[in-house]
């Protein structure tokens, strides 16, 4: 945030105490401090206004950064998310685009409950006009946010809050990642499988307990929800001929029945096993920690789904 907001002056922050505390998980900490409040600033506890607000500052020429304090929250402003961010540039014929961004913490933490810790990254995949990405490490943090600072479209950009307090390698100065490509984290032999965010985390450990099985499994974090790269997931395919999509969101519904449908349209001659998904029951976030652990998906759940297809 800091580098591109000293790289362009159209950059700017809105959301609940940014300015004050530097964002609910630390992420906007000092920028106040070094940009003022014009371009950091606090806002009443109204999605809506902030991301309205945003959309018309678009309009004028700028690049502002909303912040959603979490994603749950999103709800709130989804006619402006809907019906304006993602509809403005294609009902204007192209005349006005929307460069901004929105900030959106989400996934489980400790006891967060159902209003706090949901996975929506579905939603926005079923609506034209919107970008989604969602890192799963620092690096691709800082790349693919920069990215979506840059981009002339209206950007989501889900950050997993359990990701915050994770340390990793991160590029030094104009560390790009560009929206839309797929990266192939690990090469295997034996079985595909997809993930992005924080449960690609999770599909790493599951694909060391299975390499000391014998099986050699290809890993690929998506990064971006939309526009999904196709490409690379079917070229895996062919190769590896057997599928296993995990994410943390509700199963039903989501990023991987999407994934699922299009290899299945595309490859499935290439197929020797079903496609197997991996993700929550289809019910709220549960509080109580017992079944908070038994709703999670871990390496070992995604490591059981591996073997299924084997």
């Amino acid at each position: 945030m800091t580098e591109e907001m000293a790289r362009d002056e159209r950059v700017f922050v809105m959301g609940e105490d940014i300015a004050r505390q530097g964002g609910i998980f630390g992420q906007f900490k000092g920028l106040a401090d070094r940009f003022g409040t014009g371009r950091v600033m606090d806002t009443p506890i109204s999605e809506t206004a902030i991301v309205g607000a945003c959309i018309g500052s678009a309009l004028a020429g700028m690049r502002p950064v909303a912040d959603m304090h979490f994603a749950d929250f999103i709800g709130v402003c989804f006619d402006e998310v809907l019906n304006q961010m993602a509809k403005i540039y294609y009902m204007f014929g192209g005349q006005k685009s929307i460069p901004m961004v929105l900030r959106a913490p989400d996934g489980l933490v400790n006891q967060a409950a159902a209003q706090h810790s949901q996975s929506l990254e579905a939603f926005f995949l079923h609506i034209p006009g919107l970008k989604v990405v969602a890192p799963s490490n620092p690096a691709d943090a800082k790349g693919l946010l920069k990215s979506a600072i840059r981009d002339d479209n209206p950007v989501i950009y889900f950050e997993h809050k359990a990701l915050f307090s994770t340390k990793g390698e991160v590029p030094d100065g104009d560390h790009l990642v560009p929206i839309g490509r797929a990266n192939v984290v690990r090469k295997g032999s034996d079985v595909t499988l997809v993930s992005y965010s924080m449960t690609m985390n999770h599909c790493v450990k599951a694909a060391e307990i299975l390499a000391g099985e014998g099986i050699d499994v290809e890993l690929i974090d998506l990064r971006t929800i939309s526009p999904l790269d196709v490409g690379t997931i079917l070229e895996s395919v062919a190769r590896t001929t057997r599928l296993v999509i995990a994410h943390e969101a509700v199963k039903q519904g989501g990023v991987g029945a999407e994934l699922a449908a299009i290899v299945a349209e595309e490859a499935i001659d290439c197929l020797d096993a079903p496609i197997v998904r991996v993700g929550a029951p289809f019910t709220p976030v549960p509080f109580a920690r017992p079944l908070e652990r038994a709703y999670r998906v871990t390496p070992e759940k995604i490591a059981e789904a591996v073997r299924s297809v084997m």
